[in-house]
């Protein structure tokens, strides 16, 4: 009796961990959609809502954003995104942490500069604050045109 108890026990404590992670990935990959809305839309607020004071926005030509020139470039209209496609999308979530990577193709129509193609392969740093997931980091590197 007491093994069966033991090992139901167990077969719980194992589906309540896998569960955690299923919610996790799942509200990872929402975060990560509200973070691409963000940036098209280029709505200061919303775009504060989801990233941390330590940001750090590395770009694939090397220049690296803190968290106020990633929002004021967006919102400011600086930097314009007129679409953005995500493929292969793989999260992997460690503790508290959430390692993000994916192709990121977009149209962008940047203050100066006018219509372009980007893209690149991302790495995103997502950290759970309370039961929010917030932007820590993010780095571009260029890639090859796929989609």
């Amino acid at each position: 009796m007491i093994k069966k108890l033991i090992f139901a026990m167990s077969f719980f404590m194992v589906l309540a961990v896998s569960g955690q992670k299923k919610n996790d990935k799942d509200a990872v990959t929402d975060i990560a959609e509200k973070l691409r809305l963000a940036m098209i839309s280029g709505d200061k607020s919303s775009l504060e809502s989801l990233i941390l004071p330590e940001l750090t926005y590395g770009h694939s030509g090397g220049h690296i954003d803190d968290s106020a020139e990633f929002v004021d470039k967006l919102s400011s209209k600086k930097s314009v995104f007129e679409t953005i496609d995500i493929t292969n999308q793989n999260i992997n979530i460690v503790g508290n942490t959430a390692i993000v990577r994916h192709h990121f193709y977009a149209k962008t129509n940047d203050l100066g500069k006018g219509p372009s193609d980007v893209t690149l392969d991302i790495l995103l740093v997502w950290t759970k604050v309370k039961n929010d997931w917030k932007l820590l980091a993010r780095q571009a590197v260029k890639s090859e045109k796929k989609k």
